[in-house]
């Protein structure tokens, strides 16, 4: 398809202007060597080729078949190709899945026809794509012959994206930058090949060094983090965009392409954990990208920044904070270097504002850039510097260019002053040493936070988890609290002491075995709120409040639910106060099981302070995760309460992943509260769900 031999036009009209007109164009405009086939519904001869009237006519084995058709012919021109063995189809027409559920479905039939017989199709609802290593375009809203990246380049980007318009946006973009671009691919609506498949092929590219992906929706979510996970690999890496993280973006792009929108956050989970690098917005899609194509190599560490204002180390202090980018202090030994270096009466400290020495001493900013590119705690470094008269900014430009010769880590610089120009041998001279140039700050340090980022990617779950034994048997459906803490507790999951009775005698009994106070808990697996039904009463005391308790209990229940039958009462023993955090999982039907951790009780639909992880997420990594709460605080030891035991927590979240990757049968755990007690005491499951298909 990306380099054919061979083509047909399905579809040619002898109206100029028409999409097939517009295809031929471009063929012959690129000096296609190929032969060339046509298909109308009038015979003639269009730029000296013959037109002829039925698919059938064509010879067998042609590589790309391009049909300039509308939607109601679609289907049957498809399946004329595959009698002739056409290799690869592209579909312009719109009027599929974009439209609804009916034209959804005819897509989705089509796409199972052509997957049984061929030929593989990109599109429908797509403008096409062009191969900038072969010189090859199909494409119908404009004509001309497309530049072709020189051989020598290892640096390019290459695009594939479920919105053509988008598409071309950022080829133009990384173009305007210097960017070599070799695939610019509109997928459209997928109705076969997706972006898996083109990313997949697009990695053994030897001029590809990074994959740009715009994507509404990921239709092959395995496939896709089998590609990623190559990349990681390969080195090469997948910058994407996807929206939906509203409601109201799910709904745009259902209407404009026909996605499904899936849950973002479980796609945000596993793709970054495969090392994609996933932007919020277009700005960071292609500032992040020129940096990657820059500097593909992942570089620990946190942000060095280099500046002539201390007005602006304030300010890189609270940006940085507020998007979750790490300053980190100079190392001794790169304070020590620098101090004599540096202007009277400045100390080194990173932000290194180095005043307005450079003004007279241009190369101190190249001894600024180089010692923070040295010191092992920088991961990259971030310059923000005034422009000044075209002289003093090439002296400046100089000086970054030499310090970042040969580097690896990321390197930046705005030349402040927003839209005011710059002079055109700057400019240049930027992009002849391959430096990455802006002129805003605020996009330089997003982009550069996501640089810094990619380096925690390379972490790896744990392989050596024995299975579970002697599990309970599982019913079908949700499973009454009692059922899923046994559950739990074969799995070796903390719950209070406690069972399940069936008279308020055995309550009071069980009640003196295990110790005041207690609570009684009704049962049934249809009493989905059972705390809103009033059918549970804490903190009883003695054998009086357990009976007063029990009957009140019973009456709350049939109340709230009339003729309920309880599978009985459940009492546990109150267990000692700590922080309580939810520990969730749920097993999504295209992307796999994730883990959900956050604060719990009555806070977690108020504050929604979670976080998602791939289900075989490492107690090393869950612990990292509970860092990153906003409740982070709560966990340390806030207001002179203890820390709470985050190891026996993260040990908890890490069995309730694992029981998902186990027990297929499970298709959602809910620990709600997970009472978490000081550091060494453990943590305690209090109450619990378990669902199963």
């Amino acid at each position: 398809m990306l380099s054919p031999r061979s083509l047909a036009i399905i579809g040619m009209s002898a109206r100029e202007g028409t999409a097939g007109h517009m295809v031929l164009r471009n063929f012959l405009a690129n000096e296609f060597a190929g032969p060339i086939h046509l298909v109308g519904r009038t015979a003639g001869e269009i730029e000296g080729l013959p037109i002829v009237t039925d698919i059938a006519a064509l010879p067998e084995g042609i590589d790309t078949a391009v049909l300039a058709l509308p939607a109601n012919g679609v289907a049957e021109a498809l399946s004329a190709c595959a009698a002739k063995k056409v290799g690869a189809a592209v579909v312009f027409a719109s009027g599929f899945a974009e439209l609804g559920e009916e034209a959804r479905a005819e897509q989705a039939r089509i796409g199972e026809q052509v997957r049984e017989s061929g030929p593989a199709v990109v599109g429908p609802n797509c403008i096409g794509y062009s191969n900038y290593i072969d010189g090859f375009t199909v494409g119908f809203t404009n004509v001309a012959k497309i530049p072709r990246v020189a051989p020598d380049r290892r640096d390019a980007v290459a695009i594939v994206a479920q919105s053509g318009g988008l598409a071309g946006h950022l080829r133009l973009g990384l173009i305007a930058r210097g960017v070599p671009v070799s695939y610019n691919i509109s997928t459209g609506n997928e109705m076969d090949l997706c972006i898996a498949d083109f990313v997949d092929h697009l990695l053994d590219d030897a001029a590809t060094q990074v994959v740009l992906v715009y994507a509404e929706t990921i239709r092959q979510p395995q496939a896709f983090l089998a590609a990623a996970r190559r990349a990681r690999q390969m080195g090469k890496p997948i910058l994407m965009l996807q929206p939906g993280r509203s409601a109201q973006a799910q709904a745009a792009t259902q209407s404009h392409t026909g996605a499904m929108a899936g849950d973002y956050a479980v796609m945000r989970a596993y793709v970054e954990r495969e090392g994609v690098v996933l932007v919020e917005t277009m700005d960071e899609l292609l500032d992040t990208c020129e940096l990657l194509a820059r500097y593909p190599k992942p570089s620990a560490g946190g942000l060095g920044v280099v500046t002539f204002s201390g007005a602006y180390c304030a300010i890189a202090h609270d940006f940085c904070e507020d998007i979750g980018v790490a300053l980190p202090p100079l190392s001794d030994a790169t304070a020590e270097a620098l101090k004599p270096q540096m202007p009277p009466n400045i100390e080194p400290h990173n932000p290194l504002d180095l005043g307005t020495q450079p003004i007279w001493q241009p190369e101190l900013l190249g001894v600024g850039v180089k010692a923070l590119l040295n010191d092992p705690a920088m991961g990259g470094v971030a310059i923000s510097i005034a422009a000044g008269a075209p002289a003093k900014s090439m002296a400046w430009l100089e000086q970054v260019v030499e310090a970042g010769r040969g580097r690896d880590k990321p390197l930046a610089l705005t030349f402040l002053g927003d839209t005011s120009p710059l002079a055109e041998p700057i400019l240049q001279t930027a992009r002849d040493n391959g430096i990455v140039l802006m002129r805003s700050s605020d996009r330089m340090l997003r982009a550069m936070g996501h640089m810094i980022a990619r380096a925690d990617t390379e972490r790896l779950s744990d392989t050596s988890d024995e299975p579970f034994l002697d599990l309970p048997d599982l019913p079908d459906g949700a499973l009454p609290e009692w059922r899923g803490k046994a559950y739990l507790a074969a799995a070796g999951i903390s719950t209070p002491k406690g069972g399940l009775v069936q008279s308020v005698d055995e309550a009071i009994k069980l009640a003196d075995r295990i110790g005041y106070p207690v609570v009684l808990k009704a049962q049934a697996g249809a009493l989905a709120h059972k705390t809103e039904a009033g059918g549970v009463i804490l903190n009883l005391r003695d054998a009086q409040a357990v009976r007063a308790a029990w009957e009140t209990v019973l009456a709350n229940v049939q109340r709230a639910q009339p003729g309920l039958v309880l599978d009985g009462v459940l009492v546990e023993a109150m267990v000692g106060k700590g922080v309580e955090l939810v520990i969730g999982a749920k097993r999504d039907p295209e992307w796999g099981p994730v883990l959900l951790i956050g604060l719990g009780g009555v806070f977690v639909e108020l504050f929604h302070d979670v976080c998602l992880l791939p289900a075989d997420a490492s107690k090393a990594e869950i612990v990292e995760a509970f860092g990153g709460l906003k409740a982070a605080k709560l966990l340390q030891g806030f207001r002179n309460a203890p820390p709470a035991d985050l190891d026996a927590a993260a040990e908890i979240a890490h069995r309730i992943g694992q029981l998902m990757l186990q027990q297929p049968a499970i298709s959602e755990i809910d620990v709600n509260p997970l009472m978490v007690h000081p550091r060494g005491q453990g943590a305690t499951a209090l109450d619990a769900l378990i669902v199963t298909a």
